[in-house]
């Protein structure tokens, strides 16, 4: 159930937060939602069509036409989000990977080395030297089929899906040399 079209773009988002008047500071009060993304949690902010949209809602994005979304404003940075989308970005993430199960278990099966000292699987919070190689063995002896699998077959390892969403969210507040589930920020330069 990959949520990204071959063209790389989000086709659908969850509702982090929505903002009936728009952001204390505008200059142009309009209504304002942020978004994230499902295909690679790409942090959107919105015009909503509709007064009908709700936090934790699941909205189309893509291409064709969109029943609660006007106009996708721009992509964000995890700095502009609200305190609320702030809230809620943990939350989401998380339902974002139960609801893709098999995608993020293939990040266990198919994780590879970064270099010759450290390996894609380190990344993920918590995750050293011991877990790493419980996660290799286990998955040589046979493919994760299910988060479950993981946490069962790899009893050293917390809660799979909240290292992922630990991941996803250092990811997004830029904090990070690699990027294994998210697509960098690329802020312009500023002179």
């Amino acid at each position: 159930m990959m949520q990204e079209t071959h063209e790389g773009l989000e086709e659908y988002a969850l509702v982090l937060d929505y903002m009936p008047t728009g952001k204390s500071f505008s200059p142009k009060p309009e209504p304002v939602a942020q978004l994230l993304g499902e295909g690679k949690f790409t942090l959107l902010e919105v015009v909503p069509k509709t007064t009908d949209i709700r936090i934790k809602e699941r909205v189309y994005i893509g291409k064709g036409d969109r029943d609660k979304v006007a106009l996708i404003k721009s992509r964000i940075t995890y700095n502009d989000l609200t305190q609320v989308a702030r809230n809620e970005l943990p939350i989401a993430i998380g339902e974002i990977i139960k609801g893709d199960e098999q995608r993020f278990v293939d990040v266990f099966n198919n994780a590879s080395p970064l270099n010759i000292r450290m390996h894609s699987l380190e990344l993920l919070p918590g995750v050293g030297k011991k877990h790493l190689k419980a996660i290799l063995d286990a998955r040589e002896t046979k493919r994760f089929e299910s988060f479950r699998d993981i946490a069962e077959r790899v009893p050293l390892l917390q809660d799979p899906v909240k290292l992922l969403t630990d991941r996803v969210v250092e990811e997004l507040k830029g904090e990070s040399r690699f990027y294994m589930l998210t697509r960098p920020y690329a802020r312009e330069p500023r002179y």
